[in-house]
């Protein structure tokens, strides 16, 4: 008899539908059953403001949880970043797949470095994170650069520089991966450059909360290493009271002694999109065994950075 397929949610995106097509190819094989993609439209999508008009938080999540609530889906993939840092009680976080590479990336004409970029240069990013931290980079080092705001895909954002419209656009290097395009970046920009957004590079695996065989299988695909590291940064996020839109970059990494991993270590970051003022901060503890003791280690952070006056460098607060 013929299972009947696991129906999984995906935005329609050519980036979410490559990494859903992943995560139903590792579906596939732990459980055993078909899986078919559902392609939901959400508010991200159709609107071309930008995303601190729309409400940052939220704006790519919403129509793919409807979807799970009404029963249209099993399941469903998100980009974490684009997660609320808030845990409906309805829906469980099933599995957090191993983490993609979290850094951002440059791809520039004439392929060019961050760094070897001309006076004057036009870097596009949709993000008043990476735009603060670039415009901060810029200032301590000499560097004469001018950010635009940008909406739209990875080929839209491309497709300013193969046209001239800008000298280089900031992309996360996971989505390049995951759609085959890596081999257009032409700069890697150093966590110490440039903090990613909490949570970027990883995915999330979500469905009801009622459905205990399916969270147990999905459960198969959880890497416990990310899931901490990413609830780390996402309690920071939360600590700040900050949305996905809000200027903060956090990353948290492990630190070893050769083979033997001793510590996770938390950055973050918050900054005006001017680069004028930041505060920098980290804090380095135990490898959190619980989601307790990662949750603490991120409010531990934002404590300090409050401390030191982050609050007022946010412009996007959660609503």
């Amino acid at each position: 008899m013929t299972q009947q397929p696991l129906r999984l949610g995906t935005r329609r995106s050519k980036l979410a539908m490559a990494q859903s097509g992943q995560v139903a190819d590792a579906v596939r094989k732990v459980t055993g059953r078909p899986v078919e993609l559902v392609e939901i439209t959400t508010y991200g999508d159709v609107s071309r403001e930008a995303l601190a008009q729309i409400g940052g938080t939220g704006v790519f999540v919403t129509a793919l949880r409807d979807a799970l609530l009404k029963g249209e889906v099993d399941f469903a993939v998100h980009s974490l970043k684009d997660l609320p840092t808030a845990q409906p009680e309805e829906l469980a976080l099933a599995a957090v797949p191993v983490r993609e590479d979290p850094r951002d990336v440059i791809v520039a004409r004439d392929a060019l470095k961050f760094t070897d970029l001309p006076r004057g240069a036009r870097i596009g990013t949709g993000s008043p994170r990476r735009m603060a931290q670039l415009n901060a980079y810029a200032r301590s080092h000499g560097l004469d650069i001018e950010t635009v705001a940008i909406r739209g895909n990875v080929d839209t954002r491309i497709r300013y520089v193969r046209d001239g419209e800008l000298d280089a656009v900031v992309l996360a290097a996971a989505g390049l991966q995951r759609i085959g395009r890596i081999e257009e970046v032409t700069d890697f920009l150093s966590v110490d450059t440039v903090l990613p957004a909490p949570g970027q590079g990883a995915l999330a695996i979500e469905c009801t909360a009622d459905n205990a065989d399916l969270i147990a299988a999905l459960g198969e695909l959880d890497d416990p290493f990310t899931r901490v590291a990413v609830t780390a940064e996402r309690s920071l996020l939360a600590a700040l009271e900050a949305g996905c839109s809000a200027p903060v970059g956090a990353l948290a990494d492990l630190l070893a002694d050769g083979q033997i991993v001793k510590e996770m270590r938390l950055r973050g970051v918050v900054g005006t999109t001017d680069g004028t003022r930041m505060v920098q901060l980290s804090t380095t503890g135990p490898v959190p065994e619980t989601h307790d003791q990662a949750l603490a280690l991120g409010r531990e952070l934002a404590t300090e950075m409050l401390a030191q006056g982050a609050a007022g460098l946010m412009g996007e607060r959660a609503q």
